[in-house]
């Protein structure tokens, strides 16, 4: 792992800069690069202007490791509201949380007990909900915690990491359910004892993994969005849908919002699935650094606009 990308990931869980660093001007003016603002209106406006070029959103309020079930309560209840406003603007919009956002480091059960909450509402409305992955600690349990819901809710997904040795593994292991996969490259620092640490090698796993996921969708009921801005990574992809001859449509990207866009533009002009990932809320700081650790090049970019503003 390149240094840049250490510091970075140091810096999303120092206790001091998260206190302090969110308030700096030129930081909240970087921030604009990837989030179009703290509040569900924000989100709402940008999906308006996507939804123009026949892109689709996810949206996430950001939060996690909560501290108190009460907290997790109003964590739960925004999202319920959330799917609410977003039925009655009739839009087709999913939303993905953090099971520690709803209480999962306190209480297994409340958290199934908001989490269901969270999912029956969507059910009602046909929207979807997306669990968030977590750093490797979580991954058992997660994993465990969708295999649960899954037996009640068919309108719910799971997030899971490339750069995992164990996600090939996971993933088998649950094919016969059926699952909705959002396959990412993995944003945590992880030793290399569980984790790939070389970009090439992370490249080569995530590209074995949507070979395996295109030959299943031919015989299976399942849904796999490949998460990733590597553009080399997704003309692997495309390719390899088209020996399988998978229409356009059936072949699903998801990149976050303010990273490529011309590229997602183009995707869905092609005729791809093509959804963009929006965050939005006041605790933005670790996921912001998290985000940045993924390419740290993008710090570069983000100094170079300031400076230039």
């Amino acid at each position: 792992m390149n240094i840049g990308r250490s510091l970075l990931l140091w810096a999303s869980k120092n206790e001091w800069m998260t206190g302090h660093v969110p308030n700096f001007k030129f930081v909240q003016k970087a921030l604009r690069r990837f989030m179009p603002g703290e509040t569900p209106t924000d989100a709402l406006n940008a999906t308006h202007r996507l939804l123009k070029h026949n892109i689709l959103t996810t949206f996430t309020h950001l939060g996690e490791n909560i501290n108190d079930l009460r907290e997790a309560e109003i964590s739960a209840q925004h999202y319920i509201d959330l799917i609410e406003r977003i039925n009655t603007e009739k839009l087709d919009i999913e939303v993905s949380l953090k099971l520690t956002q709803i209480g999962f480091d306190l209480s297994h059960e409340k958290t199934l007990e908001f989490f269901k909450a969270i999912v029956q509402k969507a059910k009602e409305y046909c929207k979807n909900v997306f669990i968030d992955i977590e750093d490797s600690s979580y991954v058992d349990k997660t994993i465990d915690f969708y295999k649960r819901i899954k037996e009640d809710y068919d309108n719910i997904g799971l997030c899971l990491q490339a750069y995992l040795y164990r996600t090939m593994d996971d993933i088998k292991a649950m094919i016969d359910i059926n699952p909705w996969i959002r396959l990412v490259k993995g944003a945590y620092n992880e030793p290399d004892t569980i984790a790939f640490r070389r970009k090439k090698d992370v490249d080569e796993n995530f590209f074995m993994i949507s070979k395996y996921f295109l030959k299943q969708i031919q015989k299976r009921n399942i849904r796999i969005a490949f998460a990733t801005h590597d553009l080399k990574l997704q003309e692997q992809i495309k390719k390899e849908a088209k020996k399988y001859d998978l229409p356009n449509k059936v072949v699903e990207f998801q990149m976050l919002y303010g990273i490529k866009e011309r590229e997602q533009i183009r995707l869905a002009a092609q005729g791809y699935n093509v959804r963009t990932l929006i965050s939005y809320g006041k605790l933005w700081y670790p996921w912001y650094m998290r985000r940045l650790a993924e390419r740290p090049a993008n710090v570069g970019f983000i100094l170079k606009n300031i400076l230039s503003k």
